[in-house]
């Protein structure tokens, strides 16, 4: 079942994305972090256990990031993580976006989910400031994916 998250599931939305964080696979978050943007966090729960977790976040009028997309290792290969953005992109159109775009290691997974590559440089300036805090900066290696809503 997807829920949006409340604000006891902060830790685990924590542990989830920070395992694949210290892989270098997404950026950390802090739990100030995910307590200020908690309204954002959808979960992927099944029998009391949280599987995978997902945040839209808002960047501009028309445009928000899929981003902090994590599925649990042992539950990978479930469609859990195509449950998350198929979920993410119709609360988005609910909300008024029409375009949806993450920055990702797995191109190949978000092509399956309708999106389409792009170039960073078209996307929102406000999402550099993110950028800002990534260790990798400015040397992204991240590819930017768009999809029409």
């Amino acid at each position: 079942m997807i829920r949006h998250a409340k604000i006891y599931d902060a830790s685990t939305i924590q542990q989830i994305v920070n395992k694949y964080a210290k892989n270098g696979e997404m950026l950390q978050v802090s739990l100030n972090d995910i307590y200020e943007k908690i309204f954002e966090f959808i979960l992927f729960e099944e029998d009391g256990i949280i599987k995978g977790v997902c945040a839209l976040h808002p960047t501009w009028s028309d445009t928000a990031e899929i981003r902090s997309l994590a599925v649990v290792e042992e539950y990978k290969r479930q469609k859990i993580g195509y449950s998350l953005v198929t979920y993410s992109l119709k609360w988005a159109k609910e909300l008024g976006f029409t375009k949806i775009f993450a920055l990702t290691y797995r191109q190949d997974f978000f092509e399956s989910c309708g999106f389409i590559k792009t170039e960073i440089d078209s996307l929102p300036k406000k999402i550099w400031t993110d950028c800002l805090k990534c260790p990798k900066y400015p040397d992204c290696d991240e590819t930017a994916v768009i999809i029409n809503i």
